[in-house]
């Protein structure tokens, strides 16, 4: 039952992780495993057994969320766009209660306001550069290119772990979103088609992007280990922030104009589904 119950917490972090505005560190923080998952990341060589134990069952289910359900939350998103978005508010309100009693402050401190302002501001403005829209841009193999890439990589993923923050929404505003996914589906049918000319252009990008992501997510890792070993507290008026902001970015990005009672009472039950996954999801 607890290999299941963390499998299924990778399945939403692996779902969060793809879909611009939602990030799966915010996914992480609401069902309390956020600290294990940097431990994991940050000891890995030096604790590879508890690690490995660790980060496995997110991992494939991280991996089962992208692959197998990513095709169902589009058809979500497409359709039922209000709906699918009020659930993953739940899920992210519904953690809130794991995130408050990690901020452990005797008395009152306006660094503390001010950090959960700031970082709460950050992602309205994410949210606002990433809704004017950001042209495509064309990718074409270079050294430069390659460089420009990896560092991207890094950056991209950094913004996956950091709570509230979302990778996807980030690779959009710079306007590599579109461009990566259109990359991996192309490699992933020229190695069901067995076309090496394809295969090889492919990898010259997703090679270097998917080296930058590796990085990204040790180097964030540790600093954010550092940070809550040192600035617990702060540290996490500045993930409550994000993680307060988070549902705020998510209704913005909402573009439908059509609301009627049905939509409204669908949105109100998948909002509960939401905050019960959440609460289940967020038991050891």
């Amino acid at each position: 039952m607890k290999l299941l119950n963390e499998i299924l917490r990778g399945i939403l972090i692996g779902i969060a992780n793809i879909i611009p505005g939602v990030s799966g560190g915010t996914m992480a923080v609401s069902m309390g495993i956020y600290d294990d998952i940097i431990y994991s990341i940050t000891h890995l060589f030096t604790d590879m057994k508890k690690s490995i134990r660790t980060l496995f069952p997110y991992i494939l289910g991280a991996g089962i969320g992208i692959v197998c359900l990513s095709f169902i939350i589009e058809y979500l998103f497409l359709h039922f766009p209000i709906q699918t978005n009020l659930c993953f508010i739940g899920l992210i309100l519904g953690g809130l209660p794991i995130i408050t009693k990690r901020i452990k402050i005797k008395r009152s401190d306006f660094s503390h306001s001010l950090i959960f302002i700031l970082f709460f501001a950050l992602i309205i403005g994410m949210q606002l550069l990433g809704g004017q829209g950001t042209k495509d841009v064309t990718i074409q193999i270079s050294l430069f290119e390659i460089i420009k890439l990896f560092l991207i990589g890094a950056v991209a993923s950094a913004t996956m772990v950091i709570p509230g923050v979302s990778g996807s929404m980030m690779l959009m505003i710079i306007g590599y979103y579109n461009p990566i996914i259109s990359h991996i589906n192309l490699f992933i049918k020229a190695l069901v088609a067995l076309n090496f000319d394809q295969l090889i252009q492919s990898s010259m990008i997703l090679v270097p992007f998917g080296l930058g992501v590796v990085i990204g997510i040790f180097l964030i890792a540790k600093i954010i280990e550092i940070l809550l070993k040192h600035y617990e507290s702060h540290t996490y008026c500045a993930i409550l922030g994000l993680v307060i902001a988070s549902p705020i970015a998510i209704l913005m990005g909402i573009h439908s104009t059509t609301f009627n009672l049905p939509i409204l009472l669908t949105s109100a039950i998948t909002f509960i589904i939401g905050l019960i996954i959440a609460r289940f999801a967020g038991q050891e």
